[in-house]
């Protein structure tokens, strides 16, 4: 035995690019501990590399990539795993991007003029897709992920408009009361946004992106509305009668109808559950076009004797071939 330990003498430790030497083993035995120690030192060290080798195998980078042009949106270089905590940071980012992406859809207005005023696509991401595609395991290294976006253009041409006011589809009038006049001032200032809105087949109309927030800067007036079941005054009362004579004159023509809210309290403008109540930020009107042909919504307000009126007109010929 003691012959044995004597060749021994010094012993080299060679283990994935690391070199460790372990002093005499004879003079060791001499101090059991030390050797123990040192044993305990060196099998430390080997476990710890060989966990930052298996790492560096899973840790990949990754560009999220827009679609549309390519671009790079980010690049991500984290642990691929199946822990919740990874999940959630993949959630947490997944809404960041929705909120930075996901737009509404600004339809086609006309101007005095009959000409075509630009309008602005919708765009959404699809949450779900984009996290389950983050969530598998990658196979390269340096691989592009593709946002999941759906983008729909206003779906109107000069062409397809032609005509479009030659027959009503539906019309519906409310009246108010022309004395007051902050009130009378947001109903017309409400009623001019909305009015030339064209929407072509599969084209959404949300009341707040069109008409915006009520403000004092943007001429809207203190007049009474209905918050909590209460009347109290508040910049652009009156907006409401607006977006209500607006979906009777939508739900006449059959129009689709994607979001409605009714006030907290009848309101003498519209019958009991006819209306349709918005807050900026919060409740909205929405509908779709869901004909096969465009059609064209209408305001005529008379603040003289206190009356607005929504129709939906189509062209003639697209309303008698369908």
């Amino acid at each position: 035995m003691k012959k044995i330990v004597t060749l021994l003498g010094s012993v080299a430790l060679v283990s994935v690019g690391i070199v460790l030497t372990i002093p005499s083993i004879t003079s060791a035995l001499d101090n059991k501990a030390e050797v123990k120690h040192h044993i305990y030192e060196v099998s430390n060290h080997l476990t710890k590399h060989t966990a930052f080798i298996k790492r560096e195998k899973i840790e990949i980078d990754y560009s999220l990539v827009d679609p549309r042009d390519n671009s790079i949106v980010m690049e991500l270089n984290s642990l691929r795993n199946e822990s919740e905590e990874y999940e959630t940071q993949v959630r947490k980012l997944v809404r960041e991007l929705a909120q930075k992406y996901d737009q509404p859809m600004i339809p086609i207005k006309r101007n005095d003029k009959g000409e075509i005023l630009a309008g602005q696509s919708r765009v959404v991401l699809d949450e779900s897709e984009l996290i389950t595609r983050l969530l598998q395991k990658p196979t390269l290294f340096g691989k592009n992920i593709e946002l999941p976006l759906a983008e729909e253009a206003p779906n109107i041409t000069t062409e397809s408009i032609q005509g479009i006011e030659n027959y009503v589809i539906s019309s519906y009038k409310t009246s108010f009361n022309p004395n007051v006049k902050g009130r009378t001032t947001n109903i017309a200032l409400s009623a001019a946004q909305i009015n030339d809105i064209v929407l072509g087949p599969g084209d959404r109309f949300y009341f707040n992106t069109i008409v915006g927030n009520a403000t004092k800067d943007k001429g809207y007036q203190l007049a009474p509305v209905i918050i909590n079941k209460q009347y109290s005054e508040d910049y652009g009362g009156g907006v409401c009668q607006t977006s209500s004579t607006l979906y009777n004159a939508v739900d006449q023509a059959g129009l689709k109808i994607l979001e409605l809210h009714h006030h907290s309290k009848e309101v003498g403008y519209v019958p009991l559950g006819r209306d349709a109540t918005i807050a900026y930020g919060g409740k909205d009107f929405k509908f779709m076009n869901n004909k096969d042909y465009p059609v064209l919504i209408r305001t005529i307000i008379d603040q003289q004797t206190g009356t607005l009126e929504v129709q939906v007109r189509a062209g003639v010929q697209e309303v008698a071939s369908n």
